[in-house]
């Protein structure tokens, strides 16, 4: 047993146990770096979109209600920061635009330019093939916008404009 102790106690064990130490502290710092880097600024996004960023639904009282009633089921947006758009000029400075499309696609284009920049997300909730091709290939090409036809889907997208556009706190 005397002579095991002493085999463990040699140099050479001692360097590689140090190597080793080394390089799990280094592995540690740079997992901590990635999180505080990578991931922290994603959350931090998340948080001030779902906390203070306001959606804009452009639509007739019957789609209003059905839209907002899926938002606040969700349980992930609040009630104070859905509104009801009829005049385009009420929509500046909200920063998310839902546009159903049987009551306000014939505005479409007043909508899209009532939005301040790109950085505006508009999400367009349409029944499958109600939007014409002439319409979806000018909306194709349009920075940060979205058709959806299922509410669930819808909820992806808006939370998935939350964190691509940015939050403009002035």
């Amino acid at each position: 047993m005397h002579q095991i102790i002493h085999f463990c106690n040699h140099p050479f064990f001692a360097v590689i146990g140090a190597l080793t130490t080394l390089l799990v502290f280094l592995g540690f710092a740079y997992r901590i770096a990635c999180w505080a880097f990578c991931i922290v600024p994603i959350a931090l996004r998340f948080g001030i979109g779902l906390q203070k960023r306001e959606v804009a639904i452009f639509g007739d009282d019957k789609a209003f209600a059905d839209l907002k009633s899926c938002l606040i089921d969700s349980k992930i947006f609040k009630d104070k920061n859905i509104h009801q758009i009829r005049d385009l000029g009420k929509a500046k400075g909200k920063t998310i635009f839902l546009v159903d499309w049987s009551s306000f696609g014939s505005d479409i284009e007043k909508v899209f330019d009532a939005r301040k920049s790109d950085q505006v997300a508009v999400i367009i909730f349409a029944n499958p093939g109600s939007i014409p091709q002439p319409a979806m290939t000018d909306i194709a090409n349009r920075a940060n916008t979205v058709v959806v036809n299922f509410k669930g889907r819808l909820l992806n997208d808006l939370l998935t404009s939350l964190i691509t556009t940015s939050y403009d706190r002035s």
